[in-house]
């Protein structure tokens, strides 16, 4: 059983995680500032925050990371952006932490785990589940903006996979985000003459990078031992929910009857597959 500061962590690093999505969608939708310059200003702060965290622990580390995974992250973090012009707060995160499950659910068939009838049940419907999100209709999301953030979930499950490899996760993740920095500059390059922003656009683009991303990384970092790896997993799927509902309360938007159930589909659907390939575990006496 977690701990009473593992729960409240977790707790922060959920909200935190949640309000990506809802800073996102609020500075794409109510100011002046372009999904690239969101981006490249995210980056920029959340490296700067992890590596002033790095600064401040009582033996300072060095920013570590690869090319590969900073790589997968600017994917992410530019496909998030850009999926956030056409994609309310909830629906964009059922379709990004969707993703980042199936991506790693895949990984490991790939690697040669064999799902049960029970975890190919849950698979099937989390598939079903997001593809039925995008088909056609009055209160379907835009394509466009679906498929980027299903590809934003694919680069963050690579991410995560090749963040598996390296030592401490907040060195490397440090490191990630510093070599992040010159591919956000390529991103700026072309619309260098179109690029826009105002001073409340700034701002949230600082919070997601520095509050929402740095230190919810970091709080996230610290829950983690204290977590199973199941826990740690099926955590990650009340984000939707709190993204969906922090839409509708601080950004007025809809939950629509399609999404309630997609949601439905595509969470139980993952908690399915967890929850057999726990079972599967045997106990230690």
């Amino acid at each position: 059983m977690p701990t009473a500061s593992t729960l409240l962590l977790t707790a922060l690093a959920m909200l935190a995680f949640a309000g990506n999505s809802l800073l996102c969608r609020l500075a794409l939708k109510d100011t002046a500032i372009d999904a690239a310059s969101f981006t490249a200003v995210r980056l920029a702060s959340g490296a700067l925050m992890l590596w002033l965290l790095l600064r401040l622990r009582r033996q300072p580390l060095k920013a570590t990371g690869n090319w590969r995974a900073a790589a997968a992250l600017f994917v992410y973090a530019a496909a998030f952006s850009y999926a956030y012009l056409q994609l309310d707060a909830g629906s964009g995160a059922l379709l990004l932490f969707g993703a980042v499950q199936l991506c790693m659910i895949t990984s490991g068939l790939l690697r040669g785990e064999r799902l049960n009838s029970q975890q190919t049940l849950g698979f099937a419907l989390a598939l079903g589940g997001l593809l039925a999100l995008l088909l056609p209709g009055a209160s379907a999301p835009s394509l466009v903006g679906g498929v980027l953030m299903l590809l934003a979930g694919l680069a963050w499950g690579v991410y995560t996979l090749l963040g598996r490899q390296a030592g401490t996760p907040l060195a490397g993740t440090a490191g990630n985000f510093i070599r992040a920095l010159p591919f956000a500059a390529l991103l700026l390059a072309p619309f260098f003459a179109e690029l826009r922003w105002d001073l409340p656009g700034l701002v949230y683009a600082l919070l997601s990078g520095a509050l929402t991303s740095g230190i919810g990384y970091a709080i996230w970092y610290s829950a983690l031992p204290g977590l199973g790896a199941l826990q740690a997993a099926s955590v990650q799927l009340s984000v939707p929910v709190l993204a969906a509902l922090g839409g509708n309360l601080l950004l007025g938007e809809t939950i629509s009857l399609r999404l309630a159930l997609v949601s439905v589909a595509v969470l139980g659907g993952i908690g399915l597959v967890f929850r057999a390939r726990f079972k599967a575990v045997p106990q230690k006496a």
